[in-house]
């Protein structure tokens, strides 16, 4: 996908991005990955949300970001102006890979390799490119490291969260990325110093941003 969606239609990039979907749903490339693959409505948004990966409950139940995460991250969201209903009607949530990637023998669920990041790198790439969001929003570690350029590789969440970064991708989209923590239960780094402040800060980044607005109006 070039920069020539430019100058293609609302309508017909909505009908794109549908299809975009309807092919993630057969994608079954990645042996270790636990699918079906999931992935949030199909909707032309200012805002786009990447997260990492599903667990198994957004895989049994087919959307993202749906059990305890989830419940965080929401409410995070509803503090600067829109519920869990409002996001996932107007939001495009994606994410960096779309199965379960499974669990790790030592606890918790296992990160994606390299190739299968890879791999899956064409589905929130294409989404991106049909939807031309303002606002990007990672959420956690994985999310953050798909853009090396503006985020830096390896920097610390200390050094991100709650500041907004620009962004340009090669075909000419213009937005800001904000990221976000990871919403996860087992993290600890919003709930300390100096998490527990740099998270409002990001959240009010976001509330602020005329993309979100628009979603609000």
């Amino acid at each position: 996908m070039t920069a020539e969606l430019g100058s293609v239609s609302a309508e017909d990039r909505l009908g794109r991005l549908r299809a975009h979907h309807r092919a993630l749903e057969g994608c079954r490339r990645c042996p270790a990955m636990l699918g079906p693959p999931v992935h949030g409505e199909s909707v032309l948004s200012p805002v786009m949300l990447i997260g990492q990966a599903p667990g198994t409950k957004e895989i049994e139940q087919g959307r993202p970001f749906c059990w305890t995460a989830g419940k965080t991250l929401f409410r995070w969201l509803a503090s600067i102006g829109l519920d869990e209903h409002q996001v996932r009607a107007r939001v495009l949530m994606s994410a960096v890979c779309r199965c379960f990637p499974g669990k790790n023998p030592k606890g918790g669920d296992r990160v994606p390799d390299g190739p299968e990041v890879l791999a899956c790198s064409g589905w929130w790439g294409g989404e991106l490119e049909l939807c031309r969001p303002r606002l990007i929003i990672p959420v956690g570690k994985l999310a953050i490291a798909q853009f090396p350029d503006e985020l830096g590789r390896g920097t610390r969440l200390n050094d991100l969260v709650g500041r907004r970064w620009p962004y340009r991708s090669a075909s000419g989209i213009v937005a800001d990325l904000i990221p976000l923590p990871h919403p996860s239960g087992a993290s600890t780094w919003f709930k300390m110093e100096p998490g527990k402040r740099l998270l409002p800060q990001a959240l009010a980044l976001i509330a602020e941003h005329p993309a979100w607005r628009a979603l609000r109006d």
